[in-house]
């Protein structure tokens, strides 16, 4: 079936989403479980095998683009960040992401050929090829060419991490000085990041040396054996023994470092979101729920803002905050803060209580007091935060680099007339 398929649309210059569905439109009668087992396989075959084609169009479009620029001056730096977006655009993916894989299909079609040839074949996936790639990106054109001769005999035959080490061991002994520089500038990397899962979950992720990381999950792990139980989890307990490592003070005792959470007073009696800058939103009814709970309360810093503008005008400290600390920027007289929620107009002016402490300038916004945290221009930004040791610290940040894309293509993109970003 898959055969029969490729036969008909494989050789065609442009494979159309049509084309798909027309064949999709003819399997749609009944079939045995023999048969369906047959087309998940064929599908997967036809997915890589469709890779390998959006690879070889991904370098054609770059090589055109890159003789019109050539003969134009423009560097082939700024051609490759362009034809990224292009590719971007046309997978409907992040711009990061399409210049990645302008990278991949460059080295895949020009450095690898068994691999492509693989893929071409349907018997390696797009993930594959890409992790051949990286685990290939140090070394010299002749030395991943060697890797990509050793490694021919695993694809298609082996899984995914199996395919992967036999990459990592060919890569060391093609190069071991170019992987131990690679090894020595990964772990100079290390970080720690934070992004939104669902149901109001967050995942902390810390990319660490791989001795660190062992380590401590195997900490983890051994409270985990210890502290298991029916009620609590394994997977439970090493969650809560990471916060209590990390914050200093075990999860029921509360953690004495303040959340700033952006609302509208309609946050705690209607259905408005309240925002958690660099996290979200935050349901209406789960901020309800922190507050009610005299021992969620002390971790959170309220900053209300008007409906509709977005504008903070005015800060509620926990009920245990530390004496002496406070949100307000010297810079902008409003917390740091990141992106903000939109919040309705509700055409009544918003009030609050004496408690709350009006900033000096009401038309700072979230957004903006986010860049005043960030960026230090004549006086430092303040953003409190307490520890277990009842320390407080100033961080001072240096302004961004600033971005600017200087192929042409760009400059319909600008809001401005003059075509600056």
């Amino acid at each position: 079936m898959n055969e029969i398929f490729i036969d008909e649309i494989g050789s065609c210059a442009a494979v159309t989403a049509d084309a798909v569905r027309s064949f999709q439109d003819r399997l749609d009668g009944p079939l045995s479980t023999e048969d369906l087992l047959a087309e998940v396989r064929a599908c997967e075959e036809l997915k890589n095998a469709l890779s390998a084609r959006q690879a070889r169009a991904t370098v054609a479009l770059h090589e055109r683009q890159r003789e019109r620029d050539t003969a134009r001056g423009i560097r082939a730096a700024d051609t490759a960040r362009l034809v990224g977006s292009q590719v971007a655009l046309a997978r409907r993916i992040a711009p990061s992401q399409g210049s990645r894989l302008l990278g991949v299909a460059r080295a895949v079609t020009q450095e690898m050929p068994h691999t492509f040839e693989a893929l071409r074949a349907g018997v390696i996936s797009e993930h594959d090829a890409t992790t051949l790639v990286a685990e290939t990106a140090c070394l010299t054109k002749q030395d991943r060419e060697q890797v990509d001769a050793a490694v021919r005999p695993e694809l298609g035959r082996v899984g995914h991490r199996r395919l992967r080490a036999a990459a990592q061991a060919a890569a060391y002994a093609a190069d071991p000085a170019a992987i131990t520089a690679r090894r020595s500038k990964a772990e100079s990397q290390r970080r720690v990041s934070l992004r939104p899962a669902p149901d109001c979950m967050a995942w902390l992720t810390a990319l660490l040396p791989v001795k660190d990381g062992v380590a401590c999950y195997a900490a983890l792990k051994a409270e985990a054996d210890r502290a298991a139980t029916p009620e609590h989890p394994r997977g439970q307990v090493m969650a809560d023994t990471l916060v209590e490592r990390v914050t200093g003070r075990a999860p029921a005792d509360g953690v004495e470092v303040h959340v700033n959470l952006i609302m509208g007073l309609d946050s705690l009696t209607g259905d408005t979101p309240a925002e958690v800058p660099g996290y979200g939103p935050v349901p209406a009814d789960l901020v309800r729920e922190w507050f009610a709970d005299p021992q969620k309360a002390t971790q959170v810093r309220r900053l209300f803002a008007y409906p509709g503008t977005g504008d903070l005008v005015g800060w509620t400290p926990p009920p245990a905050a530390t004496p002496g600390s406070s949100p307000i920027s010297s810079h902008c007289g409003t917390a740091p803060a990141g992106r903000h929620g939109a919040m309705r107009r509700s055409g009544t002016p918003t009030t609050y209580s004496p408690t709350h402490t009006a900033v000096p300038r009401p038309n700072a916004t979230a957004k903006g007091c986010a860049n005043a945290a960030t960026t230090s221009r004549n006086t430092p930004t303040t953003s409190s935060a307490a520890t277990p040791a009842k320390h407080t610290s100033s961080p001072a940040a240096s302004p961004p680099p600033a971005h600017h894309h200087p192929h042409p293509a760009y400059r319909h993109r600008s809001p401005h007339p003059s075509g600056a970003l």
